[in-house]
């Protein structure tokens, strides 16, 4: 039985070819497929490559003091990375930062200011019926007559066109002003379908002192002026009308009485950017709503079509500003509608990112931004370099004075290593997003000591093994079973502290986490697959067989006892004692 299992040796050992010839193809493969990609540098973080750092801070509205929270907190976390990533910013980082901050890093080569509107937005679409409208600021003109707006696009699509020029222009007096949001106030032209606008009274029923705020609200209102369309309308709740501003296809302002909103940007199922090229409208975003939605926005326009200009339109209101005013001359159950208007291929991206991934449950507001140069990002990574020259020279130093010759083995297989981390990461950052910050570049130079510690192990034993007779390919062998359980345990120990670390923290420490790990397991694809094979084949090799004073493995210079010799039996004898001499 002996015999077989010495054979099964002897031919494992004799084939250490194969597992170097593995690891190249692997090297090789990996390199080409890092040049196919034509990412051929490891992507690089905000911290090293520059860009832009934004901390948000949730602030809270009257009577929601509670709603900032680690649920409300989180789902703005991932509602932000949806946008961003909408944008193809895949880099971006989105973190919280204690109980009300969340920090957004922004790498450069990005559109920082869209990624940076993007993630602040708050996004509250509501879907209001207009009461009245007219030209705002230095370019109102008064006009006798209302002018209609532009009709929808037809049942068959059953998808509503914006209006391309304003919808009414009333006398700009104060007499008729006055008289039309009256009116407009006591109309009952829009009845709310909606549970939350049903449950409030409707402009019909308002009190005076309502209708004369509003009213005066509606005159004094300028949308030419920044601060004044920002205060427009604020703090209404959906159930209640305002005043709005908007720019209609000529890019002048236009003000608006809205009433209670209809349908909400909850019931809107998924929104596209579309180049029109049927109608000529350009760029447009499509949008289909939920089947409540689809309930919703069927009465509605079932109603406003009933109803003459401008009290035929709906006002798309995103965020307090009007984006768009679609006149309806038919009831619209397809469950689906088209915003047009003075979009360019970004705005309608963006308005349909947002639509898409939906509003933030808080409002936050900008806390401080920060830019970082990407000189200083490159004498970050030109420090870490250096120390990680520094501590690889130092290693290399120790291998060379106490190993000598098997310093080249070491030496070899470090460089192995670094060259599947570099490949590796380097395919990372296309394929999952990674990018390389200063903690990634931290743990890279902590696994280079983690590395070297397996070398050592394995050398360690080796020796052991001469210092007890053996000459060195028996050595080389015997060694590796206790070698390679001491490796593999040192390492899970160490690959699992780099897991929990990435679970459990999040940001840039995660990088290091990642790198940490990453090397680890390389650590032990090296190990198996580059050092034990090496030393193998050098193990045959007359300089280190021989026990070369230079090669490391010298047994004098270890202190190695007499060689180890078997005793045998002669085979005719059965027992009794053995002949020294015939031993």
């Amino acid at each position: 039985m002996a015999a077989p299992k010495k054979g099964r040796n002897a031919s494992a050992q004799s084939r250490p070819g194969r597992s170097l010839a593995l690891i190249l193809i692997a090297i090789v493969g990996l390199t080409a497929g890092m040049f196919a990609t034509g990412q051929t540098t490891p992507r690089l973080g905000i911290d090293l490559a520059g860009g832009t750092s934004i901390t948000l801070r949730a602030v809270t509205e009257p009577g929601q003091e509670s709603a900032i929270n680690k649920t409300n907190m989180d789902t703005a976390v991932e509602i932000m990375n949806r946008r961003v990533n909408g944008l193809g910013v895949s880099e971006t980082e989105v973190q919280t930062q204690g109980t009300k901050n969340i920090i957004v890093n922004i790498p450069k080569g990005t559109n920082a200011k869209e990624a940076r509107a993007q993630v602040g937005t708050t996004a509250k679409l509501y879907f209001r019926p207009v009461l009245t409208t007219e030209l705002s600021g230095a370019a109102a003109t008064p006009s006798p007559s209302p002018s209609a707006s532009a009709s929808s696009s037809g049942g068959a699509t059953d998808k509503a066109t914006s209006s391309s020029s304003p919808s009414a222009t009333p006398s700009a007096t104060s007499t008729t002003q006055g008289r039309a949001v009256t009116d407009a106030l006591k109309a009952d032209a829009t009845p709310s379908t909606s549970a939350s606008a049903s449950a409030s009274p409707s402009p019909s029923s308002g009190s005076d002192a309502a209708m004369s705020k509003l009213q005066a609200q509606y005159a004094a209102l300028n949308c030419v002026n920044e601060k004044a369309r920002a205060d427009a309308g604020k703090g209404a709740k959906p159930t209640d009308p305002t005043v709005a501003c908007g720019k209609n296809s000529s890019d002048q302002w236009q003000k608006y009485i809205l009433g209670p909103a209809e349908v909400d940007g909850t019931d809107v199922k998924e929104a596209k950017a579309v180049f029109n090229t049927q109608t000529g409208a350009g760029w447009t975003v499509t949008m289909d709503f939920t089947s409540d939605g689809r309930k919703k926005f069927g009465e509605i326009t079932g109603k406003l079509a009933k109803n003459q200009p401008p009290q035929n339109q709906f006002a798309i209101v995103l965020d307090g500003d009007v984006v768009s005013d679609p006149s309806v001359s038919q009831a619209l159950t397809g469950g689906s509608a088209e915003i047009s208007g003075n979009f360019t291929q970004e705005s309608s991206q963006s308005l349909a990112n947002m639509l898409s991934y939906g509003a933030l449950p808080l409002t936050f507001k900008e806390d401080s931004v920060t830019t970082v140069t990407a000189a200083l990002g490159g004498e970050q990574l030109h420090a870490g370099l250096i120390a990680g020259a520094i501590g690889l020279a130092l290693v290399v130093l120790y291998l060379v004075v106490y190993y000598r010759g098997l310093a080249l083995v070491a030496v070899a297989s470090l460089l192995v290593s670094a060259a599947l981390t570099y490949v590796i990461m380097a395919l990372l950052g296309p394929a999952i997003g990674f990018a390389l910050n200063l903690p990634a570049v931290c743990g890279a130079i902590v696994a280079i000591g983690i590395t070297a510690d397996s070398f050592i192990v394995y050398f360690e034993r080796v020796r052991d093994e001469i210092r007890e007779g053996r000459t060195l390919r028996p050595a080389v062998e015997r060694a590796w079973p206790r070698a390679r359980r001491t490796i593999l345990v040192s390492d899970f120990v160490s690959f699992l502290a780099a897991a929990v670390l990435f679970i459990v923290t999040v940001g840039k420490v995660q990088g290091f986490a990642f790198t940490l790990g990453l090397t680890t397991l390389l650590d032990v694809v090296v190990v198996f697959l580059f050092t034990k094979p090496l030393l193998t084949l050098l193990a045959r090799s007359k300089f280190f067989g021989s026990g070369h004073s230079w090669s490391g493995l010298d047994p004098k210079r270890l202190g190695a006892r007499p060689p180890l010799r078997r005793t045998r039996r002669p085979a005719h004898t059965a027992a009794g004692p053995v002949d020294p001499k015939e031993a």
